[in-house]
């Protein structure tokens, strides 16, 4: 008789855990970021912003960059960050790239982005803000430049308003400096005069002339 083999539910559920993927225990991998535009061209950089979808844990960001003659690929991360832009350095001017964003998960990389393309401009060239390639249908910018914290802006203030008192402190001192100096010398000034009118005064009545028997002596 041949024995019937039956499987013991506690191992088929061990070996179900075993062969779970992430996403089963719900480890996901973020969405592809969105709204990614390019703006602030210049001749060699430009900044890229993105959107990161809502709900998505984000630990940082993974970036594609790509001449369009193929020439040259470069690819930048960036991890243990909260950012939604990064500056394009070291570009060739004049010339055509496409950018992809991905977005970095604690379980691993998302989808890349809709690839944008753009071309950077030359020297003579005049330096808009947001210029987006014609061929590239436009997207809407975010309007997010590299802010100051708020630590730092305070710290600047208080430096400027410092350098504006001692300033203004030293243009009073000179003030009062050069005032005393005024009225110092105006003084000097005055006195010879009165002691030589006092002097020709002594002298003119010291010397009267005197009649005498209608002579006169002086």
């Amino acid at each position: 008789m041949a024995a019937s083999h039956h499987l013991d539910p506690g191992l088929l559920l061990l070996l179900l855990a075993c062969w779970r993927t992430p996403a089963m225990v719900g480890g996901t991998v973020p969405a592809a970021p969105v709204n990614v535009s390019v703006t602030q061209l210049r001749a060699h950089s430009a900044m890229v912003t993105w959107n990161i979808p809502q709900g998505d844990t984000v630990i940082g960001y993974s970036i594609s960059q790509q001449r369009q003659d193929g020439l040259m690929q470069r690819s930048i991360r960036e991890v243990n960050t909260s950012s939604r832009w990064c500056v394009l350095w070291d570009l060739d001017e004049d010339t055509h790239y496409s950018v992809q964003v991905q977005s970095v998960g604690l379980h691993g990389d998302s989808q890349p982005s809709r690839p944008v393309h753009f071309r950077t401009l030359e020297r003579t060239d005049h330096y808009p803000a947001g210029v987006l390639d014609h061929h590239e249908p436009a997207m809407e910018g975010l309007g997010m430049t590299p802010h100051l914290q708020t630590g730092e802006l305070l710290i600047i203030t208080t430096v400027l308003l410092l350098w504006a008192a001692v300033i203004a402190l030293f243009c009073r001192q000179y003030d009062i400096i050069k005032d005393n100096d005024s009225n110092s010398t105006k003084e000097k000034a005055k006195r010879p005069l009165v002691q030589a009118s006092s002097s020709y005064y002594n002298t003119s009545a010291g010397s009267s002339p005197i009649y005498h028997n209608g002579a006169v002596r002086s």
